[in-house]
């Protein structure tokens, strides 16, 4: 419901946004990954380290994350290496990895929590037969931020998902990979959600030679020997 300018009522209502940092998330860095990891670990929070880690690996929207059942990660007694669901936002199915840490902090999560493959890999406190809200999802990775010492109005549920492939975007440059593991529809999304700019497209140029001089491998050794000795015009 939205409300007229002209309501006299509305004149004085503050906005249900006001003072809140707008834009995207930042994403977390390996220091600040580790530091979070120590704090859940010192704490025995063995639910919230197994969700952390699969959060970072999976780049999932927080609302298609706390719905993975136990049968989307596990393969007989041992967690996927890959797994494959159906985005609830675009309806298209995104493929993701499991690294060794996050197989292994879900393993000690799951073989605690028990249960068959239709239950929910994260189920609520409240009611054992519902997921992890996104609410309380947000609630946890907000008490992650504060216990290491960040700004909550710069992180959140977006700054895990955007973690991997922003790390992934500065080490390669390959934007189309990045739209796949994110499940863009168009690579437009993707370059507005990881904040790619001017600045980001001439970085990635200044480290591509066409034709180095000094022994440095290329994409294309074959072009480099024959430019060995010649212009290119």
């Amino acid at each position: 419901m939205t409300y007229s300018h002209f309501d006299p009522v509305a004149q004085d209502r503050v906005p249900w946004n006001f003072g809140a940092k707008i834009g995207p998330k930042r994403p977390f860095n390996q220091k600040q990954i580790w530091a979070i990891r120590f704090f859940l670990d010192r704490e025995e929070r063995i639910r919230d380290r197994a969700l952390f880690d699969l959060a970072i690996d999976s780049k999932l929207r927080g609302c298609d994350l706390v719905e993975l059942k136990i049968g989307d990660l596990v393969s007989g007694p041992e967690i996927r290496t890959r797994a494959t669901i159906t985005q609830r936002k675009t309806g298209r199915p995104v493929q993701f990895e499991i690294a060794a840490d996050a197989r292994a902090s879900l393993f000690a999560w799951l073989e605690l929590r028990g249960g068959d493959v239709e239950g929910f890999d994260f189920p609520s406190r409240v009611d054992p037969y519902r997921h992890l809200s996104t609410r309380q999802y947000a609630r946890l990775v907000d008490e992650c931020v504060a216990a290491i010492g960040l700004r909550h109005e710069e992180y959140g549920t977006h700054s895990l998902r955007r973690t991997k492939a922003s790390t992934i975007c500065k080490a390669k440059g390959n934007i189309r990979a990045i739209q796949i593991l994110l499940g863009h529809s168009k690579i437009e999304n993707t370059v507005r959600y990881l904040g790619v700019d001017i600045e980001d497209a001439l970085t990635f140029a200044e480290k591509t030679e066409i034709c180095p001089r000094l022994g440095v491998k290329t994409v294309f050794p074959v072009l480099a020997l024959e430019c060995d000795g010649a212009e290119i015009s």
